[in-house]
């Protein structure tokens, strides 16, 4: 009889054990309901590609073949002249448009302006087979573009520097330091980035926002007659309350430290936006599709305006390269830029190399974008690999950064609720929030490799940007599953210090592991946990949370 029952007593043991390990094994701020309540948590499903609820799109579009434009591979003639001719055409025709590149090596001196909506540019992969993009100069060489007038004036202006007394070194910044690129998608005569008070002109309101939550999908609007369901459109918040201002108190909550005057400068220059869908409208209740990153208060005089913008563009499946160069230093980049995307919508990059850029991919005005299967390598020191800036819901997946950059991973000025998932960086990682109210940002799934110059810590979270924009972040800033592999570990070391911001207020850090013992310094009023624990319940933070806003929207329907 004992022996009957033996086999049935072990099944309920590790059964028991399994429920044990779960609970040991999933951090409170996703499955304590206490820590849940006192401890915010923002949803970061929404980012990507159609707020992630679509793959990218294998379309059977019209495709125009490159070579009949007379763009030639591999005889080392330069193509921009062809390359932009075929774009012109293209340009002109209606509907879904594929540009097919051919294999083989393309000479391109030029910027490629794509300026319309539903357009894919296709290589033929990034392998020995695929496509490869040359570039033999840089964007110094070329005319000036006119969508960056302004920051140029603003670089004079200013009398903005980059000054290293021990380098010898008093240069002006160079207008590609953080904008432009070869391939540069527009919308013409858009601007994209606000410098100077002068370019103010008269927005097209369609709202005045009255108020609303932070987290909810809702807000109230003086009058919704100008608005329309599927509308999308930019919310805009304003600090009109000067160096204490109430969203300032928002963004920041009970900081202590010196909040930078940009904050409060300029009272026409909005300090919080983002790309919304309209998905209701009841009377003057306005329903979004993405949920509200901060409440709306009526001292804000936060504004619905017109957002023009491309869709549906694909960059894919090619090569971008550039030549070996020194570099000069940090700030007067000569303009080896590969991508610049401003103004996209529901719009991806997938399956890109790009080699020795000084920036790979730059992004402006942009939401609901997705950037997968990017790699970065070369020997040249870049100053970004893949950044965000002034962007919205963008999500970049599998980047993979083999080369020394100054800002490998960069969360800049305005950028919210955008994610790097699953990515890795081989050389030099910092993890950077690049100031500038940029909060609501997360770092998912990270792979980083680290050789210690000091035995006892690494700057893992060393924050960049101007004094004018501290501090380096907003609250909310997440970092989730990060794992850091030690290159070359001291001999009986117990511990090394992860480090490197101050002023990055109210952060969520969630299970920093790796190859040895780490303590984390993240100040101030970081809310820390599982560090030095494997995350293998949820290893993912988007994936988690947008399985269980899909399957919620699911269970919603059928009811």
């Amino acid at each position: 009889m004992i022996k009957k029952y033996i086999p049935i007593l072990s099944i309920v043991i590790i059964t028991t054990i399994k429920t044990i390990v779960f609970a040991q094994t999933s951090p409170k701020i996703v499955n304590n309901k206490n820590v849940i309540s006192n401890h915010y948590l923002p949803d970061f499903s929404y980012a990507g590609y159609h707020n992630g609820e679509k793959d990218l799109p294998h379309t059977t579009s019209k495709i125009i073949d490159a070579s009949s434009f007379g763009v030639i591979a591999n005889d080392n003639l330069d193509d921009s002249v062809a390359l932009k001719k075929a774009l012109d055409s293209i340009h002109k025709i209606t509907g879904n448009v594929i540009l097919q590149l051919p294999k083989g090596r393309i000479i391109l001196s030029d910027i490629l302006y794509i300026e319309r909506s539903n357009f894919i540019l296709r290589g033929m992969g990034t392998g020995i087979e695929g496509t490869e993009i040359y570039c033999p100069r840089p964007m110094l060489y070329f005319k000036n573009p006119p969508a960056l007038k302004e920051l140029r004036e603003y670089l004079v202006k200013f009398n903005k520097r980059q000054r290293e007394k021990k380098n010898h070194i008093d240069l002006p910044f160079s207008q590609y330091a953080w904008s432009g690129g070869i391939i540069w998608t527009q919308v013409p005569h858009e601007r994209v980035k606000f410098y100077l008070e002068k370019y103010n002109t008269p927005q097209e309101v369609l709202a005045n926002v009255l108020k609303g939550k932070r987290g909810e999908h809702t807000f109230y609007v003086a009058n919704a007659s100008l608005l329309k369901v599927g509308d999308i459109v930019q919310l805009e918040l304003y600090n009109t309350e000067g160096k204490n201002g109430t969203i300032l108190q928002e963004l920041y909550p009970n900081f202590s430290q010196k909040i930078g005057e940009s904050h409060w400068k300029s009272k026409t220059l909005p300090i919080v936006r983002q790309q919304v869908e309209i998905s209701a409208i009841q009377g003057k209740r306005i329903t979004i599709k993405t949920p509200l990153t901060i409440a709306i208060k009526s001292s804000y005089q936060a504004k619905l305006i017109a957002w023009k913008h491309l869709k549906e563009v694909g960059i894919e499946h090619l090569k971008i390269t550039f030549p070996d160069a020194p570099k000069i230093a940090h700030h007067v980049e000569a303009g080896f830029n590969a991508i610049y995307l401003t103004r996209v919508y529901n719009s991806w990059v997938h399956d890109v190399t790009i080699h020795n850029a000084d920036s790979g991919i730059l992004t402006e005005e942009i939401a609901n974008v997705t950037l997968k299967n990017i790699t970065t390598k070369g020997k040249n020191i870049a100053h970004y690999t893949v950044s965000m800036g002034s962007v919205h819901n963008v999500l970049v997946e599998n980047l993979k950064i083999y080369n020394k950059a100054i800002h490998p991973l960069s969360f800049n000025t305005f950028s919210t609720k955008n994610v790097y998932k699953n990515c890795e960086v081989f050389v030099d990682p910092i993890l950077d929030q690049h100031s500038g109210a940029n909060h609501q940002n997360l770092f998912d799934n990270i792979t980083v490799h680290i050789r210690l110059k000091n035995k006892n810590s690494y700057p893992l979270f060393k924050g960049g940007g101007a004094s004018y924009w501290k501090p380096s972040h907003g609250a909310y800033s997440t970092f989730w599953n990060i794992f850091v592999d030690v290159l070359n570990p001291q001999s009986n070391q117990k511990s090394i210090e992860l480090n490197g911001i101050k002023d990055g207020y109210t952060a969520r850090i969630i299970g920093v592991h790796g190859t040895t013992h780490f303590t984390l310094s993240y100040k101030p009023n970081a809310y820390i946990e599982f560090t030095n624990k494997t995350l293998t319940t949820v290893p993912s933070l988007y994936d988690y949370q947008l399985k269980k806003r899909l399957k919620k929207s699911i269970t919603k329907i059928k009811s």
